[in-house]
C-alpha cells in the first residue's frame, strides 16, 4: 500500500485524492496538505490582497467578477459534469461549487489537512530503485511534523506568485504600482488613466473591465496588433519602455504618456519553496521548471509528481490524465524508460522549441499540444482517452474569442455525443 502525499487542496490536489481513493488495493488513504482552511485553491475568492493573518502572502488570483473563459462542457473533469442547468460561461463561485460538489462526492476532505503549510519535501535514497520522501508540514498552531510517504504530488498551482517585470526607471512613478494577482474589482479605477501591461487572457478581461467602470485604459503588449473590436475606452501602445524622471511613461515606439496606474498582467513564476531544485536535479526559473519527463516528473526522482505545469490548456481534462498516468507509474503498470533516456528525451523537445523560436518563458505553453500529449498518456496507462468532442469545442470557443472577446461568453453549448456539440438558445 503506497502512501502519497498532495500538496494543494485546489483542482489539481482533489483530482489526484479522488484518483488515488478509487485504488484502495494499491495506495492508502492520500495525505492532502492544504495552506489555507478552504478548498478549490485559485478558485477560492478572497477580498484580502497581500498577507494572511499569519503573514503569509494571500495565495488566489482571483478577481471579483471573473467568468470562466472556457465553458463547462470543455472544463469539466470527464466523469464528473457540471449542473447541466448552468450557462457554459460560469461566474467563479460556480466553478467553487463544483469543487466543493467534487469534493464532497468523493469524500475527499476527510483526508485533507487544513491551514498546513508544507516546509519541505525531502528525498531519502533507499536502494538504486526506491525513494522514500519526507514531507515536513507545520499547522495553524505552528506544530510542525515530519513523515514518510512513497510518492509526492505537487498541486500547488502557479498562479499565485506575480511575476514583475524589470521596468526602468519604475521608482520614478508616481501612481498606483500593482499586479493582477492583486487586483480584485474595476470600480474603485473609475475615471483613472490605467496602463495594463500584457494582453494574454487576464490583461484583455481586466482591460474590458476597466473600461466599462469608466476608465482610460492604454493596453501596452508586444503581440500583433489586436484587430477585433475592444471597447471605446481602451487603446493599444506598444510595450512600455521605462518610466522618465517626471513619473511619465515611454513606450517602445517612442511616444510618451502619464497615468494614475500601472497594471502588471505579466504571468506568474513558478516557485516551490519546500523544494531543494538541485538535490531534485531541477532547474526551477521563472517560467520553466526543467528537465520533467512528460511534464510530470523529474527524471532523477520519478516518484515526484508537479500536476498541471504547463500553460494554455485544458486545465481539469489535463489534471486527470496526468493524474491517473502518475498512478499507474506507481502501481507499475507503466514502466517508464531509464533516467538518461528520459532527460534525453526532455532535453531534445525543448531543444526543438528553442529551434522553432519559442521564447524561454513560452516552453512550457502546450495549446495544440495538448490533444496529442493527453491521447499518449492515456494509451500508455490505459485508461479512457479525453472524448474528441472536448478539442472540438475548444476550438470552436477558442475561434469565438478571436472574434468577439466582449461577448463570446453569451454563447451556450451541450455535448450530444463524444464528437459532437451544438449551440443553444
Amino acid at each position: 500500500m503506497k502512501r502519497v502525499a498532495v500538496v494543494g487542496a485546489g483542482a489539481a490536489g482533489l483530482c489526484a485524492a479522488r484518483h488515488i481513493l478509487s485504488c484502495p488495493n494499491s495506495f492508502a488513504p492520500p495525505v492532502v496538505f492544504e495552506l489555507t482552511d478552504n478548498i478549490g485553491g485559485t478558485w477560492c475568492y478572497d477580498e484580502r490582497v497581500g498577507t494572511y493573518d499569519n503573514g503569509r502572502p494571500i495565495h488566489s488570483s482571483m478577481y471579483r467578477d471573473l467568468r470562466t473563459n472556457l465553458p463547462k462542457e470543455v472544463m469539466m473533469f470527464p466523469d464528473f459534469p457540471f449542473d447541466p442547468q448552468l450557462n457554459s460561461f460560469l461566474p467563479h463561485r460556480e466553478v467553487q461549487r463544483y469543487l466543493e460538489r467534487y469534493c464532497q462526492s468523493h469524500k475527499i476532505r476527510p483526508h485533507i489537512r487544513f491551514s498546513t503549510v508544507v516546509e519541505k519535501v525531502k528525498p531519502v535514497v533507499e536502494t538504486a530503485e526506491t525513494t522514500l520522501w519526507e514531507v515536513t508540514s507545520s499547522d495553524s498552531s505552528g506544530c510542525q511534523k515530519t513523515e514518510t510517504f512513497d510518492s509526492v504530488f505537487v498541486c500547488s498551482g502557479h498562479y499565485s506568485d506575480p511575476h514583475v517585470p524589470d521596468i526602468p526607471g519604475i521608482h520614478n512613478f508616481k501612481g498606483q504600482v500593482l499586479h493582477s494577482h492583486s487586483y480584485r474589482y474595476a470600480d474603485v479605477f473609475s475615471g483613472q488613466s490605467v496602463v495594463v501591461l500584457g494582453a494574454k487572457a487576464s490583461g484583455l478581461d481586466i482591460s474590458i473591465e476597466l473600461a466599462k467602470a469608466g476608465a482610460q485604459v492604454t493596453l501596452s503588449h508586444g503581440r500583433p496588433r489586436l484587430t477585433f473590436p475592444l471597447p471605446s475606452g481602451i487603446q493599444q501602445s506598444s510595450p512600455v519602455a521605462a518610466i522618465e524622471d517626471d513619473g511619465s511613461v515611454r513606450f517602445q515606439d517612442g511616444s510618451v504618456g502619464g497615468a494614475d496606474v500601472l497594471m502588471f498582467c505579466t504571468g506568474y513564476n513558478f516557485r516551490y519553496p519546500f523544494l531543494d531544485a538541485d538535490q531534485l536535479g531541477l532547474e526551477i526559473q521563472d517560467h520553466i521548471v526543467s528537465p520533467l519527463y512528460l511534464f510530470l516528473m523529474p527524471p532523477a526522482f520519478p516518484s515526484l509528481f508537479f500536476i498541471g505545469i504547463c500553460k494554455i490548456i485544458c486545465p481539469f481534462p489535463n489534471f486527470n490524465c496526468q493524474v491517473q498516468f502518475a498512478l499507474a507509474v506507481l502501481d507499475g503498470s507503466v514502466t517508464l524508460p531509464s533516467r538518461a533516456e528520459m532527460e534525453d528525451k526532455v532535453r531534445r523537445e525543448l531543444q526543438a522549441k528553442r529551434e522553432r523560436g519559442v521564447h524561454q518563458r513560452h516552453l512550457l505553453i502546450m495549446d495544440q499540444d495538448q490533444w496529442e500529449y493527453c491521447q499518449t498518456l492515456a494509451h500508455a496507462a490505459g485508461f479512457p482517452p479525453l472524448p474528441p468532442v472536448t478539442r472540438r469545442l475548444y476550438e470552436e470557443v477558442w475561434r469565438q474569442r478571436q472574434i468577439h472577446p466582449e461577448n463570446y461568453r453569451t454563447l451556450n453549448y451541450r455535448l450530444i455525443s463524444d464528437t459532437q456539440w451544438e449551440l443553444i438558445d
